[in-house]
């Protein structure tokens, strides 16, 4: 990862420590060289920029969104295990990994727009999502826009806008002084990082996404819900994205922070491979019936 990106991660994940009082490992080490695999690794020209993406395996599409700060290597763990099962598209979103920026405003709307538009660019039918944090949000916004065809979303801690009824305190106030490092960097023209990336990286964070409730009954795709118990984002947020899905599931992951997919991937795409694999059913459903 780039270091400007690996400053904003060390924030994010130095805040889950403090309130989950356990340490997070985040270590991609992995046989394959994800996110730097010259042999597949392509790039397309969307809406003004070249984003960077790579493939692995064969069968049905399945997308794989990165989190804020991150690239393809952060879903390594995902495309390592689901590799073998699907087409795995993974990518580097906007400003991050090796795709370009190209604006001076980074937007959920503007990264939504890019995934939208890489599926067209390969000619997919339909798609799989797993979005993980600022991915989790992209997977949801596909769904909402409807410009994809989308079978199942699997969104790991994505909220639905950035204030303290969504997103937990701590996060929020460590990621507001994040911001204001970072423009006093820039207006101290200091060039040690790339401030300006850093400073639309965070405005993500601090600003976005701004999402009504009521849309999320535009999304026709199955979703499964998924976030850890100490997660960044607020439980009882993480419930009411679920409880506004017309066709969704819940799964709150006990012991485990907004990092899952890294700290704990064996539990997490065990989970989400059981959502993806599997016909969706609603056992409520089942119940309302027996009753009748």
């Amino acid at each position: 990862m780039k270091k400007p990106v690996k400053l904003l991660m060390a924030v994010l994940a130095y805040s889950v420590c403090v309130i989950a009082n356990a340490q997070v490992q985040m270590n991609f080490k992995f046989d394959t060289p994800y996110g730097k695999n010259s042999a597949v690794g392509k790039f397309a020209e969307l809406n003004g920029a070249k984003i960077y993406y790579e493939e692995y395996g064969k069968g049905e599409p399945l997308l794989l969104i990165h989190g804020n700060g991150g690239n393809i290597e952060s879903m390594g763990n995902q495309i390592d295990y689901f590799k073998s099962k699907y087409r795995v598209i993974a990518v580097d979103s906007r400003g991050q990994g090796k795709s370009e920026l190209k604006t001076d405003s980074l937007t959920y709307v503007q990264i939504t727009k890019d995934m939208e538009g890489l599926v067209n660019h390969l000619k997919l039918d339909s798609i799989s999502v797993i979005g993980w944090s600022d991915g989790g949000i992209v997977g949801l916004q596909m769904g909402i826009s409807g410009k994809s065809k989308i079978k199942k979303i699997v969104t790991m801690g994505a909220n639905l806008r950035p204030d303290s009824t969504a997103v937990n305190s701590y996060a929020i106030k460590d990621i507001q002084g994040m911001r204001k490092m970072v423009i006093s960097k820039i207006k101290e023209k200091d060039t040690s990082e790339n401030w300006n990336l850093l400073k639309q990286l965070s405005g993500l964070l601090v600003d976005q996404p701004n999402i009504p409730t009521k849309d999320l009954s535009k999304i026709k795709a199955k979703v499964l819900v998924v976030a850890g118990d100490r997660d960044i984002i607020r439980n009882e947020h993480t419930v009411e994205i679920f409880e506004n899905l017309s066709k969704a599931q819940l799964c709150i992951l006990p012991g485990e922070t907004h990092f899952a997919p890294a700290s704990n991937p064996e539990v997490f795409n065990a989970v989400a491979n059981k959502f993806l694999s599997e016909p969706f059913k609603r056992p409520d459903s089942d119940l309302a019936k027996a009753g009748q």
